[in-house]
């Protein structure tokens, strides 16, 4: 490899195992590196070759040595030039990522929507984005979302004008609380992205169930879809949500 290159872009999201804002997988991308102009040597035709300044801060080394980009200068670089349901994909699962290492362990769900963290995470992003538009994007991150189709839907609220959720707030039931992937307080509507990730066993399901059984008799309301419908009719889910809405 060139001795001045650096993984970054797919690679380095393989490295940190950023999500893909798609159903593509970044282990199908050939193999990206960065460069500084002033370097010079070999390029692979293989490889897709980037030419960019990279200070050291935004530089670090996996655990066979070999130099890559930061978890934040690797979400940046991906979510450049995107629509911003995919870049809010690839930020908020970099906002995790950097959450937990601000954490130095397995963070709790409440330190998930700490504001203090959660702006310390929105800060790592901000201070590598130069775009007006992808700033304003990670202003946007939310750590708390669990998965890309959570991510994507959001992308998609936003660009459609609907008054903006909460995310995982809790609401306490007799059988334990339970946390919405979206929820509209004024409306008590309650969205949920339903995914196999979501549930590690049957009795999950069946305490989710007595859940949101418990929330329909106290007149909340749900609108519920499969993950992949994030991607694939996202129009269909936000029509039925402005029904619910009342807009």
């Amino acid at each position: 490899m060139n001795p001045g290159a650096v993984i970054s872009h797919g690679s380095a999201a393989v490295s940190w195992g950023l999500p893909s804002p798609d159903f593509h997988n970044w282990h199908d991308d050939p193999v990206s590196l960065t460069l500084p102009e002033s370097t010079k040597g070999e390029r692979r035709p293989a490889v897709s070759w980037h030419i960019s300044s990279l200070p050291p801060a935004q530089v670090t080394r996996d655990a066979e040595g070999y130099a890559l980009t930061t978890i934040a200068r690797t979400a940046v670089d991906l979510a450049a030039r995107r629509p911003l349901p995919e870049a809010l994909v690839i930020l908020d699962g970099a906002a995790r990522l950097l959450l937990a290492s601000f954490v130095g362990g397995d963070p709790r769900r409440s330190d998930y929507v700490n504001p203090r963290l959660v702006k310390a995470t929105r800060a790592e992003l901000l201070q590598v984005a130069k775009s007006v538009t992808l700033r304003g994007t990670i202003c946007l991150v939310e750590p708390c979302r669990e998965s890309a189709a959570e991510s994507t839907f959001t992308g998609h609220l936003v660009v459609s004008g609907l008054p903006m959720p909460q995310f995982q707030a809790p609401l306490k039931t007799p059988v334990g609380t339970f946390y919405p992937d979206f929820y509209w307080p004024e409306a008590r509507l309650i969205g949920e992205c339903d995914g196999a990730v979501k549930y590690g066993s049957p009795g999950a399901i069946l305490l989710e169930k007595q859940r949101e059984e418990w929330l329909r008799d106290e007149a909340y309301r749900f609108v519920r879809w499969p993950a992949k419908h994030s991607w694939t009719r996202p129009q269909e889910i936000l029509a039925r949500i402005e029904r619910y809405l009342g807009i």
